[in-house]
């Protein structure tokens, strides 16, 4: 059985087999996250902004909270898990979620400071790689093969929705890693098999879309100027001008894989393991790469309010 860490440290958390990482369910029922001495330099997988405030989620059920742009990082007051989290996001400065492994689901009214559990199903560990919502009602979150639950009342009720069999595909359950919306709300799932999932009515229909790629995509992000960027295996990364009906190869100028993109005022960032760093902006072809001095595995970025791009990875925060 394949260990955590080294599915992360390997291929950035985000393939099928993290899904057997031996944590039982109940760790995740009678334990919560624990509260660690330094918390900021545990495993972190996904970030987010919740207002002002940065909300970091990760190993051990950790929920990292900074309030001063990234420079300083304390652990969320009360997690009822203690199993890893892989996703978090926010509908405005109080409300958000965050979900992982066993299909858990928590939910936040108050910024993050505390939690309370939604969802899970001890029944099987499929994990939640991803979670997204519209507005404060309506949201979506995604996983191991074709996970996709739904809900239109805030979290209080999960329903999954069976995933369309891709055409001519060899089988139906692709992992879903990635989902993100663009500024029409259009919604995007990156997945495996160079695809991409997309629902144009809110959720109600969804449609493969093929990149042209064969590797898995693991991030995804809309740019300001309307493109959409997926990225994952080796570094590579597709846009499309045109909500998705076509793809073209971007030259990420990144070797190591990508595991996260992310919007900016004008462009998109992104980071990926061995210590690379990427931007692209409004109306420029192909990625800037740049690559950290000590190869971080990095695994999330989010700009803060100044701009600047915060960073975290198997180490967890790393600064910018």
């Amino acid at each position: 059985m394949l260990k955590i860490i080294a599915l992360l440290v390997a291929l950035c958390a985000c393939l099928p087999a993290l899904a057997q990482t031996g944590e039982k369910p109940v760790t995740l029922i009678e334990t919560p996250a624990h509260p660690w001495q330094a918390p900021a330099h545990k495993m972190m997988l996904d970030a987010t902004r919740a207002g002002a405030r940065i909300v970091a989620v990760g190993e051990h059920g950790i929920v990292l909270l900074s309030d001063d742009d990234g420079q300083s990082f304390r652990q969320a007051v009360k997690v009822p898990v203690g199993s890893t989290l892989t996703a978090v996001t926010f509908s405005d400065a109080r409300h958000g979620w965050a979900a992982g492994h066993w299909g858990a689901i928590i939910a936040t009214q108050d910024g993050g400071e505390t939690w309370k559990l939604q969802r899970v199903d001890t029944s099987t560990d499929q994990p939640i790689f991803s979670i997204d919502f519209l507005n404060a009602r309506d949201g979506f979150a995604v996983g191991l093969w074709s996970l996709l639950l739904v809900t239109h009342d805030g979290g209080n009720t999960w329903t999954r929705v069976a995933v369309p069999k891709p055409a001519g595909g060899s089988r139906a359950d692709r992992n879903l890693y990635r989902i993100f919306t663009d500024r029409s709300n259009t919604i995007y799932v990156a997945a495996e098999q160079g695809s991409v999932l997309r629902s144009r009515d809110g959720g109600i229909s969804w449609k493969w879309l093929e990149t042209g790629g064969k590797g898995s995509l693991w991030a995804g992000a809309a740019a300001p100027d309307g493109r959409i960027f997926v990225g994952g295996l080796l570094g590579n990364v597709y846009g499309s001008a045109d909500a998705g009906e076509s793809w073209l190869r971007v030259d990420s100028h990144a070797s190591g894989s990508i595991t996260d993109l992310v919007a900016t005022r004008d462009g998109v960032v992104g980071v990926g393991l061995d210590g690379f760093v990427l931007d692209a902006r409004s109306g420029e072809p192909a990625f800037a790469a740049s690559q950290r001095t000590d190869r971080a595995a990095l695994t999330a970025v989010v700009i803060n309010g100044k701009g600047m791009p915060v960073l975290f990875s198997k180490d967890g925060v790393v600064g910018r």
